[in-house]
């Protein structure tokens, strides 16, 4: 029997067909895989696609007239193709004139987003590599995804990336938990996907597990179709978004009121209970957190919290939040309310009991594993301490020296004047990127290393075609993942694209900075560094040597000593194992976020109004809530070309799901094309009727490709039917800073007008070099 043949990508590990020849020609799922994925199988032919980059590219106006030109005509005039020396000569006197007029805190490195699932050729490493050896850079922190989380977490119980590697196996879930409440779903869409790739996609399997054992599955959502267990497993409860936080406060009003919280674990593993008792019971504010109280918040029945209450306390139960919960205004407090209402029952630590942070979001969350960190390229040392939230870049951009609170700390925005991004895609990610569009203006430069055509390339100055995952060798692996695969290049790169370390070691030594990027190493070479450097480091995993490894082109890691328990240790002794907070326990209130002074995030969980919900005086005006959740088709907005992902649109465009009544209200049917608005933006999307959203709340996946009718223009239209030019940037909250797109209030009618064509896959114009 031959030897398979693997490679990579963020949404599996997968087998490579050859034919007869000897030729790759597409890949499959691997065999071991019970719920593969589509959207990797797509990418084979998605990454011959025309729309690629295939050859280095400058704006006209700034190829002509100089940095700073013209910036308005971002995104709408001429490419001239320029030869790779010129490209890369125009690049390092760019980087040379800023770091000496302005310094490198005037360079912005933020390439935030998946670029690749291999460990070397990781785009964002690289290009914080390359600007590091230049003397450092502006950064960001912290995640569109977990932005508030990432935040809050640590002061609380523990970092999210610790606890997203340690979370309950799914096998030890289905031995002992008997209800699992999970507000958002548990959607097997969004786990799909895992940083270097999931050679087992566990969530479907684990959620029939637990049904099959007899879990009691409750999903406290504005979406039905979001948790993806047996049909007729899941007990839906519709509540309003935003919500969430009242309705687990009343849980844990109710708990305590009947006197069924364990007080013994309270005071043995947490600190500030007692606070939070006065919050629950209204002491501070003369309204009780009860059931009746959340009931005219979110629309949750009261008979349904307070039984729910005592379930919680009469089995193994663990409360479930998604992380949508915490991408909107006060995004911290439901991961905070769930830490709390889990530790009031009292099961934190036990096997199947406590509460997770994201089942469903990650394949990651639920592995039965061994836990091992794999190769990783360093980026060496950054000597800029600026550095912005991730989500706070549009503001950055628009207010340089202005003012922001973060994480209990005042910082200034620097001010920049160039830009180099390297994986990721601002404009799907950002929020109301019509603002972003005027905020792009600001910098003198903007450089991207792109593979594909999109409105990230379209808006910068100077274009770089980057290879993809199928024309370069690389290593995959994910954190808790069995497998390590050996990525061999299986396809030509188009045109001249060529490897973003390739780009980077060229640029450095025009720079005299090569030896600090490269420190003598090819890729090949470094490949082998990183991967002998994880196996001197890795604990009770023993790596083949690297020849080994990749001749055999896969290894398997050993199994996890022991089944995976969240917080084991510390249940078993907080003494001997404390967190990592404060007080070494679980801060139910904590000390140091009151000791912040902050209006919009306190000592202990709360519940806020946000500006945009549909108990706000603007549902008068935008009566419709919108969820922008994560697509089945894409990561993100990478290979929305890609026939899997064009399949699902309607009348070319993203789908907006909508309630039959909403629709029916608007003379909507199914397949009409609509103008979803609000006083930010407006989109064109395909309507899709059904009742998998209750009503008053639309959806529209993220990730189409942002396509306006006119750049940087108040009244742009979004032909393609992108939610972002519809949510609003502002922070979660002055701690976090996170983004807030699940707080958003729109309209949506029928268009009547002629329906414009789709304009997003188009390539930009081109004029020859004068």
């Amino acid at each position: 029997m031959s030897q398979r043949e693997l490679t990579a990508a963020h949404w599996g590990v997968y087998e490579v067909d050859r034919d007869v020849q000897g030729r790759a020609q597409g890949l499959r799922g691997l065999p071991e895989d019970p719920d593969p994925s589509p959207i990797g199988l797509a990418m084979w032919d998605a990454y011959r696609d025309p729309v690629r980059v295939q050859w280095p590219a400058v704006r006209r106006s700034w190829l002509l007239e100089g940095p700073g030109a013209r910036p308005e005509l971002r995104g709408r005039e001429p490419f001239v193709r320029v030869p790779w020396a010129q490209a890369m000569d125009l690049v390092a006197r760019e980087l040379e004139r800023v770091r000496g007029a302005h310094g490198n805190q005037a360079i912005f490195g933020g390439s935030y987003g998946w670029s690749s699932a291999g460990r070397f050729h990781h785009a964002q490493s690289q290009v914080h590599r390359f600007l590091n050896a230049l003397g450092g850079y502006v950064r960001s922190v912290d995640s569109y995804s977990l932005g508030a989380a990432r935040v809050v977490m640590p002061h609380i119980v523990a970092p999210m990336d610790e606890l997203m590697a340690s979370h309950h196996g799914w096998d030890v879930m289905q031995a002992n938990t008997r209800l699992l409440v999970s507000f958002g779903g548990v959607p097997a869409k969004n786990s799909q996907v895992t940083a270097g790739g999931a050679a087992e996609h566990r969530v479907r399997a684990g959620l029939a597990g637990l049904a099959a054992a007899g879990c009691r599955l409750v999903n406290f959502s504005p979406v039905r179709d979001n948790f993806d267990a047996p049909e007729g497993a899941v007990e839906w409860i519709a509540i309003r978004p935003n919500t969430d936080a009242a309705v687990m406060m009343a849980l844990a009003c109710e708990i305590v009121s009947a006197g069924r919280h364990d007080l013994a674990f309270l005071q043995s593993h947490c600190v500030g209970f007692e606070q939070w008792a006065d919050e629950l019971s209204g002491r501070h504010d003369g309204v009780t957190k009860d059931a009746a109280w959340a009931e005219a918040i979110s629309g949750v029945p009261a008979s349904i919290i307070r039984q729910l209450a005592q379930d919680l306390c009469s089995v193994r139960s663990l409360v479930n939040v998604s992380w949508s919960l915490q991408r909107a205004e006060h995004g911290e407090q439901p991961f905070w309310a769930a830490v709390a209402l889990a530790s009031v029952v009292g099961q934190i630590g036990l096997p199947g009991g406590g509460f997770g942070v994201g089942y469903g979001a990650a394949n990651i969350l639920g592995s039965p594993h061994t836990k091992f960190a794999g190769p990783t390229l360093p980026q060496g040392s950054n000597a800029v301490k600026d550095f912005i939230p991730v989500a706070r870049i549009a503001d950055m951009l628009l207010k340089p020296g202005a003012p922001f609170d973060y994480n209990g700390q005042q910082y200034r925005y620097p001010d920049i004047r160039l830009i180099y991004w390297a994986g990721g895609n601002p404009f799907h990610h950002h929020q109301d990127l019509n603002r972003l569009a005027l905020a792009w203006r600001k910098p003198e430069t903007i450089i991207a290393h792109e593979q594909v055509w999109n409105a990230h390339a379209k808006m910068a100055d100077i274009v770089l075609p980057a290879t993809s995952t199928l024309e370069r060798d690389d290593i995959g692996f994910a954190t808790r993942e069995p497998l390590m695969v050996a990525m061999k290049a299986l396809a030509a790169a188009p045109g001249e694209a060529m490897d973003d370390y390739d780009i980077f070691a060229a640029i450095a030594r025009r720079l005299g900075a090569e030896q600090a990027f490269t420190e003598g190493r090819d890729s090949a070479a470094w490949l082998r560094h990183i991967y002998e450097e994880s196996a001197q480091r890795s604990k009770g995993v023993a790596l083949p040597a690297f020849d080994e490894f990749w001749r055999a082109g896969e290894f398997r890691l050993p199994p996890a000593a022991r089944p995976v328990v969240m917080l084991e240790d510390f249940r078993g002794d907080p003494q001997a194992h404390p967190l990592k907070t404060p007080s070494g326990r679980i801060e139910i209130h904590s000390q140091r976020i009151a000791s912040f002074g902050l209006d919009d995030c306190p000592g202990h969980p709360v519940w806020r109004e946000p500006t945009e919900w549909l108990g706000s005086k603007a549902a008068r005006v935008h009566p419709l809530h919108l969820i922008s959740d994560q697509p089945h088709t894409k990561l993100h907005s990478q290979l929305d070309f890609s026939r899997y992902s064009l399949g699902n649109k309607v009348a070319q465009r993203e789908p907006v799901v909508m309630h039959s009544q909403d629709a029916q209200a608007r003379g909507i049917r199914d397949g009409d094309v609509v103008r979803v608005f609000n006083s930010r933006g407006a989109c064109l999307a395909g309507a899709r009727v059904d009742d998998s959203t209750m009503p008053g709340v639309v959806r529209i996946a993220t990730g189409a490709w942002w396509d306006p009718s006119a750049v940087g223009e108040a009244d742009a239209l979004d032909r393609h039917g992108n939610p972002n030019v519809l949510t609003q940037d502002r922070g979660a909250s002055r701690l976090s800073q996170g983004c807030s797109a699940q707080s958003c209030l729109v309209d949506v009618e029928l268009w009547s007008g002629a329906v414009p064509p789709v304009q997003a896959f188009a390539l930009p114009r081109f004029e020859p070099q004068a």
